[in-house]
């Protein structure tokens, strides 16, 4: 069963541009993924395309030698934009592994270790807790979620002194758990706009009264020996990883003692071909795996697929966005994402007649602005 042919699809999720693939076998059997939107966005088309000349012919239903192919197939390590393009043609070829035989991705996997996956919310603000308690009630009539991703900035944190953030973080976080269900599950994600070590101790000590699920990312990713010390001195569970890219990074991470729960981006790190592997260096570690997913139906796919085999699987991050084009995506029944047993590949539909439409959005990252002029990180 040979590549024959590769397209791309402009298109959005939510306020968010995305590039969806399609790859076709000479047997008829299309596979589909998305691709993360690191941007440049409008990079992807023209590098998918280089790539596919590479694989076309290639056997489709050998993802994993087609990934360790693309990964091989440059002199240097790959960087983000080379990773999120490897990791959609090798979702699209999983999809068609899978469908091909007739079943679910999982199966090829080793079969399913849980029955369901659990999810949060990714909510991403710190709204006015009247406001909140609105919108996670109206979640969880819906769908059932008790678990919640919030920020711990009331107000912009690089525009005020630091220890009022601390201060109002501590105090909001309480009205949080007073207004809220003493069962339900709130995560805070500090998004790496943070740079100093102390800052992060001093935030997980603000949130360790009413035990948050984790803080995710208070720091930048890069200097690993700095999150070692944040954990050995932080109150709460710490969890990081979207901006890791290889299971050699996060090996650097676990033997660092850096995390107590890693985070890494199916659609970031080379595709499912390599999550299983950093899933599989977490796992010897004694740490869970709770996969960045702030993305569209097809990606959520994949984590769901990856989430049903993973024995150190913990939870999964959805974004509930409506799309045109996928009538029948995953959506949380009591907090869970069943597993389609009955459905080959990824489980999911995509109507091509959508994507007919160029729905694509654009959109450009801030860069937050001190008072003193200098920008900081966001």
């Amino acid at each position: 069963m040979r590549i024959e042919s590769l397209e791309t699809f402009r298109q959005r999720v939510g306020d968010r541009p995305r590039v969806l693939v399609k790859i076709s076998t000479e047997d008829g059997i299309d596979g589909w993924s998305e691709v993360y939107n690191h941007g440049p966005d409008l990079a992807y088309p023209p590098l998918l395309d280089y790539l596919f000349d590479q694989i076309k012919g290639m056997d489709a239903q050998s993802p994993s030698r087609v990934n360790q192919f693309l990964l091989q197939s440059s002199r240097f390590p790959q960087g983000a934009l080379g990773l999120a393009a490897i990791a959609a043609i090798d979702h699209a070829l999983w999809d068609i592994a899978a469908k091909a035989l007739g079943v679910p991705v999982y199966q090829l996997l080793g079969g399913a270790v849980r029955d369901r996956v659990r999810v949060y919310a990714g909510l991403y603000s710190a709204p006015d807790v009247e406001e909140l308690a609105d919108t996670t009630a109206a979640l969880h009539d819906q769908f059932g979620f008790t678990a919640f991703k919030l920020s711990p900035y009331r107000t912009e944190p690089h525009r005020t002194r630091f220890g009022l953030i601390v201060r109002e973080l501590g105090e909001y976080f309480g009205e949080v758990r007073n207004s809220h269900p003493a069962e339900w599950d709130f995560a805070f994600d500090a998004h790496a706009c943070l740079w100093e070590p102390r800052q992060a101790v001093d935030i997980g000590a603000a949130l360790a009264p009413n035990q948050p699920l984790f803080l995710e990312e208070p720091v930048r990713p890069e200097h690993i020996p700095a999150w070692g010390r944040i954990r050995s001195e932080i109150a709460v569970p710490l969890a990081t990883g979207e901006c890791l890219y290889t299971p050699h990074e996060f090996l650097a991470l676990l033997s660092a003692g850096g995390a107590d729960i890693v985070q890494p981006d199916i659609c970031v790190v080379g595709g499912l071909t390599q999550m299983v592997k950093i899933a599989t260096v977490a796992d010897a570690h004694y740490v869970p795996v709770a996969p960045h997913n702030p993305l569209g139906p097809l990606a959520t796919a994949a984590n769901v697929h990856f989430a049903a085999a993973t024995t150190n699987f913990d939870i999964l991050e959805y974004k509930p966005d409506d799309v045109s084009w996928c009538p029948d995506p995953y959506l949380p029944v009591d907090g869970y994402l069943e597993l389609r047993p009955d459905r080959p590949g990824w489980g999911v539909e995509i109507d091509e007649a959508a994507l007919k439409t160029d729905d694509w959005v654009g959109w450009k990252r801030k860069v937050p602005v001190r008072p003193d002029g200098s920008t900081a990180w966001m």
